[in-house]
């Protein structure tokens, strides 16, 4: 696969930004700050690390408009860190997959492949499915019955997509996911014997979504399951049957997700968090990891904890934690010293109880 370069100018005009510098640099990569080549791209995202660039052999730098005149090329970025993502993806190239379908697919004559899609080997797709243009399915994919994939979409190794599911463009799957497996719904009767409820819904996952490796998102009872634009799941992830996850929100590794919840559009969960069933999480909260969610939530909130809490009121209870341990000493004291006061008192009061019957007598 040729090498991608581009000019200086050149990139400044794909990523929208100023530049200072000879125009037609050539940069045919991206590299970080400490190890990048005299042809790469590298970036300085926090000024206070700016004596890096003495030392840095990079043939660009994407700086905060602060930096600008260091002294060599640069392209001026007020996030040098979301400029650098995206020139990052002008150099990238998926793994390499001919267009075309593999010998050795297993492709229905009622399935629609388009021309330019790439279908690896021992890939499966279903009666009625549809693959987009440009997307790649690579080996040992599964896609079953009734399946709409769209346009340039990269679905790796190993992912199975069961019957009806829709996943829009630019959608990527990572290794060992499932999507549209059952969701866990059953009903018991009197003596605590459980009957399944078929799962009868789908999965709808839509533009520019990202889920790592060996998740898995079961379809709804009915209904839908539905990711929505531009969120972003990370490994091991359970999202259970009729879940909503709005908008550019992200889902760090090993949270789990119970029935019918909703999150509202960038939300953001920690590694580990839970949510319980049936509630609903407004837009832009944050839940730390290992956090545990069985109410509703309000938008704009930080939570932690389990249960979890403002995040605020969270840190109070953890410092009073960390001092439990005095406390618990300060509280044997007070106790021998209140034993000490009324051991005395008793001994007291004894005494004058002498003295008056002496009196009497």
């Amino acid at each position: 696969m040729e090498k991608k370069c581009y000019r200086l100018s050149e990139l400044a005009q794909l990523l929208d930004v100023p530049w200072k510098g000879d125009p037609n640099l050539v940069i045919d990569g991206v590299g970080p700050l400490e190890t990048a080549g005299p042809t790469q791209l590298t970036f300085l995202a926090n000024p206070k690390y700016k004596a890096k660039l003495q030392g840095c052999r990079a043939a660009a730098v994407i700086v905060d408009p602060s930096l600008e005149d260091v002294g060599r090329p640069v392209l001026v970025s007020s996030n040098p860190y979301w400029t650098m993502a995206k020139a990052s993806q002008l150099f990238y190239s998926p793994p390499a997959l001919n267009p075309g379908i593999h010998a050795s697919a297993l492709v229905s004559p009622e399935a629609f492949v388009a021309e330019d899609a790439s279908v690896g080997p021992w890939v499966h797709v279903g009666s009625g499915s549809s693959i987009g243009s440009g997307t790649h399915l690579y080996g040992h994919v599964y896609v079953g019955a009734g399946v709409t994939i769209g346009r340039q979409c990269l679905i790796y190794p190993h992912v199975t997509i069961l019957d009806g599911c829709r996943l829009g463009d630019r959608v990527i799957i990572h290794s060992g996911t499932v999507i549209g497996s059952d969701g866990f719904g059953f009903a018991q009767d009197a003596e605590g014997r459980s009957t399944k409820i078929p799962q009868t819904g789908i999965v709808q996952i839509d533009d520019d979504v990202e889920i790592g490796a060996n998740c898995a998102i079961d379809r709804a009872t009915f209904g839908r399951t539905w990711i929505q634009e531009g969120v972003k799941i990370d490994n091991l992830v359970q999202i259970a049957h009729n879940v909503t996850i709005g908008r550019h929100s992200i889902l760090v590794a090993q949270v789990g997700i119970a029935g019918s919840v909703t999150l509202g559009n960038h939300v953001v969960l920690g590694g580990q968090a839970g949510i319980a069933g049936h509630v609903t999480v407004g837009d832009r909260v944050r839940i730390g990891a290992k956090s545990a969610i069985s109410h509703s939530v309000e938008p704009g909130q930080d939570l932690l904890g389990i249960p979890a809490m403002p995040h605020r009121q969270w840190l109070r209870h953890y410092a009073a934690w960390l001092r439990l341990p005095r406390w618990q000493q300060e509280l044997a004291a007070l106790r021998d010293r209140v034993r000490f006061l009324e051991e005395a008192l008793g001994q007291n009061r004894n005494r004058r109880e002498d003295t008056s019957h002496g009196d009497e007598c």
